[in-house]
């Protein structure tokens, strides 16, 4: 015997049997009940919440022999004709694999000649936001202004791209998602049909993963009996879909939380010595910290056992709300960061001892940033003693500023990562390197530039250092790590500070030919 993907197995076949839909269900029963069908419908909403099944039901269920209170009786010639398929009365088109004028031309042609057997020809449209705009214009008149035995029902998972036009000629229902108590009461009958052996824990962690999806759910119940055990636990689940233990998790979001850096290298020294992949593994933290989040804005968790439960509310009362957001935007970064390094082991591992840096730590290491910048800028700052001087008029002055040719200021945005690159060099040992640029500013000067701008200009030795080929392919990866895409570096001397003040000079001494002293720096 063929065999049939449950969720096709257990396709519901009346009204009554959708959950989750009753509001709208009700609302096409009473319609057939009373004669007052219409012409065109719009059946939208997420995957999975009962689309196109309430299409196929409609579709009966206004043909039907003996009707009862709205409901198709699934029995009488017309149903069982539909139900097989081999009635051509009712129509069931893919938008998406059949969205050309000429697919809808075809219908056009075809709405003109009666039924052959049921009292109303049916077309189902699935995925209708696929089809073409110019297919789209050739439906609008027919929907409009159908003959009186044709029905139309359109699905759609993306209302938004139907044109206004079409939309304003349909009754439009709108599926929500399948709350997660109708979806375990719905596994709860399958199972009970199917003799499955289930947990309630596991029922739960079904209708959380499903997010809605009715149909969604149903599959991954299928897959965990796959393997020819119709017992199905929330570890053989978590197994199957991937999700880490959550001792893992748990250990090393508690360290962090408590900042216990030992405990917190223990606890990710277990995760590489297992072999974890590690992106998935941070995404998982991300969320169980996200978990942690709301479980203290009053919001229970539901991919939890009540040991689980017990643990998160354990830590939950160590961290504020502000230092969980902290946590989850350091570890995004690092997710984000890891997707472009080859060395995904090191940025893990630095990571998470930077997760678990105490608020006086950062204090900290912010002073210790300022008293160095400072440090530069005081450097930056002195003038060495003259060693000549000279007299010169402001005329010949301006003669000689008038025969330089200083440099242009970039044009462009400037990035908000230059700090992170830096920070990133520092971590990383590149302290020359990252001394040589704490004063610079970078800027996008097009999709594949980023400049470097030194307002203080650069000194001889600055530019040694800075043009070694190490020192500039270290910069060009980093960059190009946090830009997301391959960059090039180019770097720009602004001398910002000396065209001031030869302006100021300028405008102060223009026109007066008196001799000034000038300290040849």
């Amino acid at each position: 015997m063929e065999y049939t993907a449950l969720y096709r197995k257990f396709r519901p076949l009346t009204f009554s049997e959708i959950v989750g839909q009753e509001a709208i269900t009700k609302t096409l029963r009473n319609q057939i009940i009373s004669g007052r069908v219409g012409h065109a419908y719009l059946f939208s909403g997420g995957r999975g919440t009962g689309k196109t099944t309430s299409a196929k039901i409609l579709a009966r269920a206004v043909n039907c022999l003996n009707p009862k209170e709205g409901e198709p009786c699934n029995e009488c010639e017309i149903c069982k004709a539909i139900l097989s398929g081999s009635l051509t009365d009712v129509v069931e088109m893919d938008a998406a694999s059949n969205n050309s004028v000429e697919d809808i031309r075809s219908i056009r042609e075809e709405v003109n000649f009666l039924p052959t057997v049921t009292k109303y020809r049916v077309y189902i449209i699935d995925e209708v936001h696929m089809l073409s705009i110019g297919a789209f214009n050739a439906l609008l008149k027919t929907l409009e202004e159908p003959p009186a035995h044709v029905k139309f029902i359109l699905a759609t998972t993306e209302p938004q791209r139907l044109p206004a036009t079409i939309l304003s000629r349909c009754q439009r229902f709108d599926f929500k998602r399948i709350p997660n108590n109708d979806i375990i009461k719905r596994l709860e009958i399958i199972c009970n049909q199917s003799k499955i052996v289930i947990s309630k824990e596991a029922m739960q962690i079904i209708a959380a993963l499903s997010e809605g999806a009715m149909r969604d759910a149903i599959s991954i119940l299928e897959r965990c009996v796959q393997d020819g055990d119709n017992q199905i636990t929330a570890d053989k689940i978590k197994d199957l879909v991937g999700i880490p233990q959550m001792t893992h998790i748990y250990k090393l979001a508690k360290a962090i939380l408590e900042y216990n850096v030992e405990q917190a290298i223990e606890a990710m020294n277990n995760v590489l010595t297992e072999g974890k992949e590690l992106n998935n593994f941070i995404w998982e933290t991300i969320k169980y910290i996200k978990d942690i989040l709301l479980y203290k804005t009053g919001v229970q968790p539901e991919l939890y056992s009540e040991e689980e439960k017990e643990q998160m509310k354990e830590i939950a009362q160590k961290a504020s709300k502000e230092r969980l957001l902290k946590l989850i935007y350091l570890f995004s970064e690092l997710e984000n960061d890891m997707k472009w390094s080859s060395q995904k082991n090191i940025l893990f591992q630095v990571g998470i001892i930077k997760a678990c840096k105490t608020k006086e730590d950062n204090e900290i290491e912010e002073i210790e940033k300022r008293l160095s910048n400072i440090e530069k800028t005081i450097n930056n700052g002195v003038q060495n003693k003259p060693e000549k001087k000279e007299i010169k008029t402001i005329n010949e002055i301006k003669k000689q500023h008038d025969n330089s040719k200083p440099e242009q200021k970039s044009k462009g945005k400037y990035v908000s990562y230059w700090e992170t690159v830096l920070d990133r060099l520092k971590e990383n040992g590149k302290v020359m390197l990252y001394t040589n640029l704490i004063n610079s500013r970078a800027i996008e000067l097009n999709d594949l530039v980023l400049g470097i701008e030194f307002k203080n200009g650069l000194t001889a030795f600055g530019k040694t250092v800075l043009e070694k080929p190490e020192n500039k392919q270290e910069l060009i990866k980093l960059v190009s790590i946090h830009a997301g895409k391959e960059m090039q570096i180019k770097y720009i001397e602004t001398n910002e500070e000396k065209k001031e003040n030869n302006k100021k000079t300028n405008e102060n001494f223009d026109g007066l030919d008196i001799p000034i002293n000038i300290i040849e720096e």
